[in-house]
């Protein structure tokens, strides 16, 4: 089996052999000193020197959960980008939680431009949401941009980057993100279960330390609490951990940037050789995660089907609208460009 998807990913051997073992007890200080550690570790990766990590037993929706739950009262009012399935989740948690939103909406394919912040009052938001990489379509917002506009209007920015964290450079001392949120199953892969929150201090400070909680399993105040002794509230997914640690350290040691490298040379290796296909790749920028190609010609849902059946390759179908005209092909975990090859041989097949 050959996972080119983005999330989970294809595995590397090490975590692999982690998740083979037995599973150890948990609540003693061992364990939490690899989860204090872990927490160092990972504020490296993110450039985030004055700030805390939680880690919550749940999919990435549960961390974007937690945020709207945990930041926000029904005083503020929030600026949402919209451009997909995962930006319309940020809408949808908001209205559940009863939080005043607006969103910008960015319609397939089109690229979001700077001009669609222009006529935007950004005095009356507390807060930009976004989802840095929107995973259902495949478009890298431009982080910069939004960053600005956040600072401009002293607004708190919040990033979900669980499909762009180590895929597309991220810091959050450089461009003021307030709050990342992440996942354990993208670049990295991990098996699912775990995500995580980081935020700086003066975030947790303003917006959640004073706000009584709305939920119970997901509160960020529980886990930081906890997380002082390097411990979670509830059983987490002890494996995940444990493979985290080691992914966390792994990358650490080998550095981010060779990570970001070898992400974009798979991305660039693959969209050069697929021009050769009759597909299309859409003209909005693209993160080094994963490529959306379109086919004008085919039906994507049968071409996923001849690519699992035949050669046990699994790449990302859509839903919705797109379901039958896109596929994503992930560049993230254990693969290397001969694979690349070989996905593409069986895509000129499924295509002929």
């Amino acid at each position: 089996m050959k996972l080119f998807t983005v999330g989970p990913v294809q595995m590397f051997d090490e975590t692999l052999d982690i998740a083979s073992k037995q599973l150890p007890y948990f609540r003693d200080q061992e364990f939490s000193n690899m989860m204090l550690l872990m927490e160092k570790e990972l504020k490296m990766l993110l450039h985030l020197k004055q700030g805390k990590v939680v880690f919550l037993t749940g999919s990435g929706s549960a961390a974007m959960e937690s945020v709207v739950a945990c930041c926000f009262q029904s005083h503020h009012k929030v600026l949402i980008i919209n451009g997909g399935s995962f930006g319309d989740r940020f809408v949808k948690l908001c209205a559940c939680y009863h939080i005043p939103y607006d969103e910008i909406k960015v319609p397939f394919p089109q690229a979001f431009s700077e001009d669609m912040l222009k006529n935007i009052d950004g005095t009356q938001y507390d807060a930009l949401l976004v989802n840095i990489h929107e995973t259902s379509t495949g478009q890298l917002y431009p982080i910069d941009v939004l960053s600005a506009f956040a600072k401009k209007h002293g607004l708190y920015f919040i990033v979900d980057a669980i499909s762009s964290f180590l895929s597309d450079p991220f810091d959050m001392e450089r461009y003021g993100i307030d709050c990342a949120i992440l996942s354990s199953q993208k670049a990295l892969a991990c098996g699912p279960g775990i995500s995580m929150l980081a935020f700086t201090d003066t975030f947790y400070e303003k917006m959640i330390e004073p706000k009584d909680d709305t939920c119970m399993y997901l509160s960020i105040k529980t886990h930081v609490e906890n997380m002082k002794r390097g411990q979670t509230p509830n059983t987490p997914a002890v494996g995940i951990l444990l493979e985290l640690a080691q992914r966390i350290h792994q990358i650490n040691i080998c550095g981010v940037d060779q990570v970001l490298l070898d992400t974009k040379k798979k991305a660039m290796y693959f969209r050069k050789q697929v021009q050769e296909l009759p597909v299309n790749i859409p003209k909005y920028p693209l993160s080094h995660t994963l490529t959306p190609i379109i086919l004008p010609d085919h039906n994507a849902e049968e071409v996923y089907q001849y690519l699992k059946d035949k050669a046990n390759i699994y790449v990302t179908p859509n839903g919705g609208e797109l379901k039958y005209k896109m596929l994503r092909i992930g560049h993230l975990g254990n693969l290397c460009l001969e694979d690349y090859d070989i996905l593409l041989r069986y895509l000129k097949e499924a295509l002929a």
